[in-house]
């Protein structure tokens, strides 16, 4: 689906109010296709109130909702996945929101949700495709 960055914040609020504590969504995306915009609606979906930042230089960073809300960058911990005690947040009471989860490549759980990002160069518009990676998952694709 393609949208717009109105869009991709109205598209994260309504599937942060589906998501269940322990879900795990996995972001892929270039610089700049909207990563941090999508969890800013999930936060508001996940009734998240205050600002949500790019945990770029924090790694994760975490918010009071509904469900917590653990908002991950491993872009900077590269081939060290055991940099950060990941089963804390996979595994928690939470949501976890993991920029270029992709990078964790075999430390991924088996099932998690993947939305990818990619910024197209006419309207601001995102391509945006979700894909279920596990049974659990499958009832996200109808977002």
């Amino acid at each position: 689906m393609k949208l717009n960055e109105t869009q991709l914040l109205a598209f994260g609020e309504s599937l942060g109010r589906r998501l269940e504590a322990g879900d795990v969504l996995v972001l892929t995306g270039e610089l700049g296709a909207g990563k941090t915009t999508l969890t800013k609606g999930l936060g508001l979906g996940l009734g998240i109130h205050q600002m949500i930042k790019s945990p770029t230089y924090t790694i994760v960073r975490e918010y009071q909702g509904r469900l917590p809300l653990y908002h991950m960058d491993v872009y900077r911990i590269g081939d060290d996945p055991d940099s950060i005690d990941l089963d804390e947040y996979l595994f928690g009471d939470g949501v976890t929101v993991i920029e270029w989860g992709q990078l964790l490549g075999q430390d991924l759980p088996d099932s998690y949700l993947e939305i990818i990002l990619d910024y197209l160069d006419v309207d601001d518009a995102r391509e945006v495709t979700v894909v279920a990676h596990g049974a659990h998952y499958q009832s996200y694709l109808d977002v």
